[in-house]
C-alpha cells in the first residue's frame, strides 16, 4: 500500500512539477529559443556536414564573440557586434581564400585566432568582471530576454525564408558544384550566400550555448542525422528532431540541476550522436537522392 500510494504520488507530481515549471516566463523563452535555434542549426547544419565546412562554424562563433566582447566595451548592441562580426568572417576569409589562392581552411584559421585575440584583448580593456560576457562564451539560454527572443525570431524567420527559396539549389551545390556549374546554376554566390546562412545560425545560437559550443549545435545533429538518413528529405526531419529535441531537454535539464545549459545541450546532442554511431548503419550521403 505504501508503495502504491509513492508511485501514484511521483506519476502525478511530475506533470505538475512540468506544468509550473512551464508557467515562468523564462523558461518559455528559452524553450521558444531553443526550438528556432535548434531548428535553423539543425538544417544549416547539414550543408555545413555535406560541404565540410564545419571550421567555418568554429571561426565565426569565436569571431561574433570577438563582437560582443567590443559591443559590451562600447556600450552597442551584443546582437547587432555579433552579425557584424559573424558575417564579416565569411566575407573576409572568402576575399583572402580568392586573393591569396589557398584553401579555405588558411584564412579561416587566421581568422579564428585573430578575432579570438581581439576578444581576449577587448575583455582586458573592461572595467570590473562582466558576467553577460561569459554568458555568450560559455553559454545561457535561460537569460535569454524578450527582445532577444524577437531577434532570434526575426532572423530565423529570414535564414529559413532563403533556405526554403534556394533548397534544391543549395542541395544541388552541396553534392556537385562543378555539374551545378555547367547547368547554369550560379554556384559559386550560391556557395557565398550559404555561408552567411551559416554564419547567421551561429549568430542566433551564440547566447543559448556559448562561443566555445556553438559549432558542436550546427554539426552534432546533423551528422547524427546521417548515420539513419537515407535520402536529403529524412535527414532534414531527423537533424531537426535531433537538433530541437537535445536543446528543449537541456533546458530542463540545466534549470532542474542548475548546471550550463550550452555544455548540457551539447552533451545531449553528443550522446544521441555516439549511439547513433554505434547502433545504426552509416548511410552513404554523398549522392543525392
Amino acid at each position: 500500500m505504501p508503495g502504491g500510494i509513492t508511485s501514484l504520488i511521483l506519476l502525478y507530481a511530475i506533470p505538475i512539477t512540468m506544468l509550473e515549471l512551464l508557467s515562468y516566463g523564462f523558461i518559455q523563452r528559452a524553450l521558444a529559443a531553443s526550438l528556432l535555434i535548434g531548428l535553423v542549426c539543425a538544417v544549416m547544419g547539414i550543408f555545413t556536414v555535406l560541404r565540410g565546412m564545419t571550421f567555418m562554424g568554429a571561426g565565426t562563433a569565436h569571431a561574433a564573440f570577438a563582437g560582443v566582447t567590443l559591443a559590451f566595451l562600447i556600450g552597442v548592441s551584443p546582437f547587432l557586434m555579433a552579425v557584424v562580426f559573424g558575417l564579416s568572417t565569411v566575407w573576409v576569409t572568402t576575399f583572402l581564400q580568392k586573393k591569396g589562392k589557398m584553401k579555405p581552411d588558411v584564412p579561416i584559421g587566421v581568422f579564428y585566432t585573430f578575432t579570438m585575440a581581439l576578444a581576449i584583448l577587448f575583455i582586458g580593456l573592461m572595467r570590473g568582471y562582466r558576467p553577460e560576457v561569459y554568458g555568450y562564451l560559455f553559454g545561457s539560454i535561460l537569460s535569454v530576454t524578450a527582445v532577444d527572443l524577437q531577434l532570434i525570431a526575426a532572423l530565423s524567420a529570414g535564414i529559413l525564408l532563403v533556405l526554403a527559396l534556394f533548397f534544391k539549389e543549395f542541395h544541388f551545390i552541396s553534392f556537385d558544384p562543378e555539374m551545378a556549374e555547367a547547368s547554369g546554376i550560379p554556384a559559386k554566390g550560391l556557395a557565398f550566400l550559404l555561408l552567411n546562412l551559416i554564419s547567421l545560425a551561429v549568430v542566433i545560437a551564440l547566447k543559448a550555448v556559448g562561443a566555445m559550443l556553438v559549432f558542436a549545435l550546427l554539426v552534432i545533429p546533423a551528422a547524427t542525422a546521417q548515420q539513419w538518413a537515407t535520402n536529403m528529405r529524412t535527414m532534414v526531419i531527423y537533424s531537426a528532431v535531433i537538433g530541437v529535441g537535445s536543446s528543449w531537454a537541456g533546458v530542463f535539464f540545466s534549470y532542474w540541476f542548475d548546471i550550463p545549459s550550452g555544455a548540457t545541450i551539447v552533451l545531449l546532442a553528443s550522446v544521441i550522436f555516439l549511439c547513433s554511431v554505434l547502433f545504426s548503419r552509416k548511410r552513404d550521403m554523398t549522392r543525392p537522392a
